[in-house]
Order: C-alpha cells, then sequence, then structure tokens
C-alpha cells in the first residue's frame, strides 16, 4: 500500500550517515528543503515529505491536529524502513518534530528546530488561527501570501527566493491550510517535553525572524539538555532559502557530530 504522503527520497539509502528527516512549515510545501536536499543527499539519506494538506498530499479538511501529522511521518518512515533518524523542521514543522519527540523519541537520533517556538497557543492566537483559517476558505490563499511574503523572508531577500515563498503559498490548497491552522491551534505546550530531550539538539533562527523571534530560540535552547544555538543573519523567517550555505554549514557540523557518535 503506498505512503499518505507525497514525499521525496533522495541519497544513499546504505549511506552510514544517519538518514535527515526534513519537515516544512505552514504554508509551504516539501521544495522548501531544495537547498538542503541539494546539498546533504550526496552523502546520506534524506527525506522530505509533503505535510496532509500541502504540496502533492492529500487534503483533510476540517481539523488536522500536529498528532496526526506525526502519526503521517511515522507511517511514511515505517513504509520507508527508516528506524533511526535526525528530525528537523521549521515553524509549524519545528512543532510536528517536538510532537514526533513525545510520540516516537526512541527513534531519533537528533533533532533540529529552526524558526520555531514549543509553547501552547494563547486564547488570542487561537481565535487569530481560526479567523485565518475562516479566511483562507472564503478568499484564497493570494491576498494572505501578498501579505505575509515580507515577514516570511526579509524585505532585502533575493527575488529568486521570494518569488519561490510565494509560488509555494499560493499554491497550497485552502483546506489544507486551515485544517492545519485549525489543529495548531489546539496544540499541546512543548516546553516541559524539551527538558526531557536526552539527543542533541540544533536550533536555528533568523536573526530578523518576527514571527518567531531570536529570544524564543534562546528560550529553547535554555530549556534543551544538549543544544546548540545559532542565529542566522541577513535572515527572517526561512533562513534555510533566504541564507542557505550558513544554514547548511551549522546542520552540516550537527550531523557530522551525530554521525561520529553513531
Amino acid at each position: 500500500m503506498p505512503p499518505f504522503l507525497a514525499y521525496t527520497d533522495k541519497g544513499p539509502e546504505n549511506s552510514p550517515g544517519v538518514p535527515l528527516v526534513l519537515v516544512h512549515g505552514h504554508p509551504f510545501d516539501r521544495t522548501m528543503w531544495d537547498p538542503q536536499l541539494a546539498e546533504f543527499s550526496a552523502g546520506r539519506r534524506v527525506i522530505a515529505p509533503d505535510l496532509r494538506g500541502y504540496g502533492a498530499s492529500p487534503v483533510t479538511p476540517g481539523t488536522v491536529p500536529l498528532s496526526r501529522h506525526a502519526e503521517d511521518i511515522a507511517e511514511l518512515l515505517d513504509h520507508l524502513a527508516v528506524d533511526s533518524f535526525v528530525l528537523a523542521g521549521l515553524s509549524m514543522g519545528g512543532q510536528i518534530v517536538m510532537e514526533c519527540h513525545d510520540r516516537f523519541g526512541d527513534r531519533i537520533r537528533g533533532l533540529v528546530l529552526a524558526d520555531t517556538f514549543p509553547a501552547a497557543e494563547t486564547p488570542e492566537g487561537k481565535r487569530g488561527r481560526n479567523a485565518m483559517a475562516d479566511r483562507l476558505l472564503a478568499e484564497g490563499m493570494r491576498g494572505y501570501a501578498d501579505e505575509v511574503l515580507e515577514k516570511m523572508v526579509a524585505p532585502y531577500a533575493d527575488a529568486g527566493v521570494k518569488a519561490h515563498v510565494h509560488r509555494m503559498m499560493t499554491a497550497t490548497p485552502p483546506e489544507g491550510a486551515a485544517a492545519a491552522l485549525r489543529g495548531r491551534a489546539e496544540r499541546p505546550d512543548y516546553r516541559a517535553l524539551l527538558t526531557r530531550v536526552t539527543v542533541p539538539a540544533l536550533v536555528l533562527v533568523g536573526a530578523d525572524d518576527t514571527y518567531t523571534p531570536v529570544a524564543d530560540a534562546e528560550e529553547m535552547h535554555a530549556a534543551l539538555p544538549d543544544s546548540v544555538l545559532h542565529v542566522v543573519e541577513g535572515a527572517a523567517h526561512l533562513p534555510n532559502l533566504e541564507r542557505p550555505e550558513e544554514f547548511n554549514r551549522h546542520l552540516a557540523a550537527f550531523l557530522t557530530r551525530l554521525d561520529e557518535t553513531a
């Protein structure tokens, strides 16, 4: 039976390097990770799914909680016979990574948390996410994409990067984005979970990120027992696309550390 999620699976399956699994944010798709797929698949297996409701994966209308996204990822990795891996996520993807650690942390060799935060949603935030879900269903994605583009990436970002980000946002099915927003509004608080993480963690954040500012990354770094924090200058919410060489350099050093302790 084929997996539910669409995905990219690149790189040598028999590599001694730990497989890398990349979880995209909202409202994007797996092409968000193109610079990382290109860089790291030369020497290790790299897997990047489209989350339920995004990219080429099927849409589930209504509400899709983070737990469902985590179950989808576990089922995909079971299908691919990937038992142990590094799990990386950005923004909503980082929150899904935390949910995955809660559910099957024994399979995870290392965590990468980029431009994300662990706290539960506030009452105001819940109202905002549900209102945005209503808006996307009523109006579609383009107006929202136009409004948030220069918060997702910095105003000074490369024009090609801006075009890629805008294209991902406008291509996302409104029903999928709305269902994820409603599910994300009900997410649990992961702050206590972070204090119990026993594997190494890498925390990354764009210096000019206003959605998940540097202070959020610093708090995660302080909570995690074994973590490294890097602030990526010249980037906002998507440093992996805005400053891929620097992002990849930090990720490469982290993966090398994990490979050496395998």
